[in-house]
C-alpha cells in the first residue's frame, strides 16, 4: 500500500499549508500504516496507545485532509506499462494552468512545479515506446504554454519507497 505525497488517480496533492495540524498520535499512525498500509486498526491501536475507534477517526481524518493516501502500488510493467520517463517542460506563461493540464492527463503519475532549467517535471507510464511517443505529440505538446520537453526514459527504477517516516 502507499501512503505518500501522491500517485494514481487521486485528487491533486498541494503544499501542506491550510491542511490540519499533524499530532505525535498521527504521526505515530502514520509510521505504522507506512510500514504495512494493510495493518488492521486494531493492531495500530495497540502500537499507538488508542482504541480502535479513535485510530480509525484519526486516518479518515488524515486521508481526507489530504495528509495522507492509501493505495496500491504496483510494478507499472507488471500491470502493462512497459515505458516509464520523466519528463521535464519549459512553460511560457503561468506555470500552474499547465500543471493543472498535465496532472488531467491519465498517463501521468505526477506533477511537480520545480525551480531550475525546467518549470515542471512530470513522470509518466505508457505501454510502449509508441503509447509515449503519441502522450507527447498529441497531448503534452500540444497543451497552451507548454515550450520545450525533455524526456528521461526510464531504463529500471533501482529505489521506490513509500517508508520516510515523519518528522
Amino acid at each position: 500500500m502507499r501512503i505518500g505525497p501522491g500517485g494514481g488517480h487521486h485528487e491533486p496533492v498541494t503544499a501542506s499549508r491550510g491542511r490540519l495540524p499533524v499530532d505525535e498520535l498521527d504521526k505515530a499512525i502514520i509510521e505504522q500504516l507506512q510500514e504495512d498500509g494493510r495493518r488492521p486498526y486494531t493492531q495500530v491501536a495497540r502500537t499507538v496507545g488508542l482504541s480502535e475507534a479513535a485510530v480509525r477517526q484519526r486516518v479518515q481524518r488524515l486521508i481526507e485532509s489530504g495528509v495522507m493516501q492509501i493505495v496500491a502500488v504496483t510494478d507499472p510493467t507488471a500491470v502493462g506499462f512497459a515505458r516509464q520517463a520523466m519528463i521535464g517542460v519549459k512553460v511560457s506563461g503561468d506555470v500552474m494552468v499547465a500543471a493543472d493540464a498535465l496532472a488531467a492527463l491519465a498517463e501521468v503519475e505526477y506533477v511537480v512545479v520545480t525551480a531550475g532549467a525546467v518549470d515542471l517535471l512530470v513522470e509518466v507510464v505508457a505501454e510502449d515506446d509508441e503509447g509515449l511517443l503519441e502522450l507527447l505529440n498529441t497531448k503534452i505538446r500540444r497543451l497552451p504554454g507548454v515550450q520545450v520537453t525533455e524526456t528521461l526514459i526510464y531504463l529500471r527504477v533501482h529505489k521506490e519507497t513509500y517508508q520516510w517516516g515523519t518528522r
